[in-house]
């Protein structure tokens, strides 16, 4: 990936965190609700771009230990602030996901995304992420993520920057083909790609659930 949209989106991050603390509301998205149900009870949850902690904090509320990384200080800011009113725990790990994940070996049970994946990522580095993200996943573990398709009104629209990758906005979004979903699936058990729609737009997405099997 180009270096300068990737940071150019850091420090788009950066400055809408600030400008609109807690954008994302209260409540858990739908994605989170449904991947607590094939979570282990009470395991270890990571979530990937966490934000300012909406999801998060409802790993937590569930009972789930709770690891949240985004690339953003600012949202996690407002997500640790949030955490000690509510009285609840969560890590808290400032991760560009373009660099490998400081988590050793196998040491979660449950890695969750929820549109982290379709952000200005390359193909190749969202190879290298499922990479980490197996790596960091105990055997039987699972990874529930959620992306942009190239059925989204949005694909096609804006700034090209190629690799499907287009921006609108300043937003800048790597829709999924169900190729590339197969792609980061290799050796793991694809178990559901659902497609489902969220939003104004509304934006057209896919939530997918992978275990690794090894």
């Amino acid at each position: 990936m180009d270096k300068s949209l990737a940071r150019a989106q850091r420090e788009h991050w950066e400055r809408t965190y600030s400008e609109h603390p807690g954008m994302y509301g209260d409540q858990p998205s739908e994605s989170a609700e449904y991947a607590a149900t094939v979570s282990t009870p009470g395991g270890t949850v990571l979530e990937l771009g966490a934000g300012h902690g909406r999801d998060a904090l409802f790993f937590a509320r569930r009972g789930f230990t709770v690891t949240a990384a985004d690339f953003s200080p600012v949202a996690l800011d407002q997500l640790g602030e949030r955490a000690a009113a509510d009285g609840l725990t969560v890590t808290t790990v400032v991760q560009d996901v373009r660099q490998p994940l400081d988590l050793p070996d196998a040491s979660v049970d449950t890695v969750y995304a929820h549109m982290l994946f379709c952000m200005a990522l390359s193909t190749a580095e969202l190879e290298a992420l499922v990479g980490e993200v197996r790596r960091v996943l105990r055997p039987g573990g699972v990874l529930v993520y959620t992306v942009r398709h190239t059925g989204d009104a949005h694909y096609g629209a804006g700034i090209g920057h190629g690799d499907d990758i287009w921006e609108n906005g300043g937003f800048a979004v790597h829709f999924f083909s169900r190729e590339l979903v197969d792609r980061l699936a290799e050796g793991w058990d694809l178990a559901e790609v659902e497609p489902f729609e969220e939003g104004d737009l509304p934006r057209r997405l896919w939530r997918v659930t992978q275990r690794r099997t090894d």
